[in-house]
């Protein structure tokens, strides 16, 4: 499910001004030491030239904390309400700043541990530079969530194969690629998605991708779940 303008702008620059209540819940980080590690709404940090951000944007969220080795290895524990809406996503971002257009490759790799109960999807989160497109990629889903817009589909883009969804969460396009059966780990190559996108007419190719974000879209993790990137990486050229 796409999320709100809210979640979009939820950024470092940002937190100040939009962090009422800017701690949520007392939960510990994990037992084992880790680099860094907030339990603070909005708590973001930059490492090995990925940000993190712990980002409880939704409204009913409980507790969640964040912890991270590196950029590429870092894991979440949630606890939030079986109740319906987004509560959060936490994840890891990488600043591309390239048109679609000039674009040589763009790539990555992910490798995750995930809970069997909740609700929640796995998923990279990529945004123009305005903020204007949004592009989701679910690799894996659990529980009562779905994508915005409707069905345009199934196509084998990138090394997996998608049920494609187009709509609008009132603040900007969003284009949803649900992986038609789960996976753990894996490489996606995003340049030909993105191409597709492009070729579709929904989006031009002199659009500026700004950010790749991955992480967890969680609407309910209640009595506590743990959420772990065990590696991530996402390369351009």
């Amino acid at each position: 499910m796409a999320k709100s303008a809210l979640r979009k702008i939820t950024m470092a620059v940002l937190a100040p001004a939009m962090a009422v209540g800017a701690t949520v819940g007392l939960a510990s980080a994990p037992a084992s030491a880790a680099v860094w590690n907030s339990c603070d709404q909005w708590g973001n940090t930059s490492l090995n030239g990925y940000t993190l951000y712990n980002n409880i944007w939704g409204s009913g969220a409980g507790s969640q904390c964040i912890w991270a080795n590196s950029g590429t290895n870092w894991g979440v524990w949630a606890n939030h309400p079986n109740t319906g809406g987004i509560k959060s996503y936490p994840n890891s971002k990488k600043v591309i700043n390239k048109t679609i257009a000039s674009l040589g490759s763009l790539t990555s790799s992910y490798n995750v541990t995930v809970p069997s109960a909740g609700a929640y999807n796995t998923s990279y989160d990529i945004w123009d530079t305005d903020y204007d497109h949004e592009i989701m990629l679910w690799v894996n889903y659990n529980g009562a969530v779905g994508p915005i817009g409707t069905s345009q589909g199934t196509v084998s883009l990138g090394g997996h194969t998608w049920n494609v969804y187009r709509g609008s969460n009132g603040a900007n396009n969003v284009y949803s690629f649900l992986r038609t059966s789960d996976s753990n780990s894996g490489n996606v190559d995003i340049k030909p998605i993105l191409n597709w996108i492009a070729s579709k007419g929904w989006m031009s190719s002199s659009e500026t991708i700004g950010d790749v974000q991955f992480g967890y879209e969680i609407t309910s993790s209640s009595g506590g779940l743990d959420f772990n990137t065990n590696n991530l990486t996402v390369s351009s050229s």
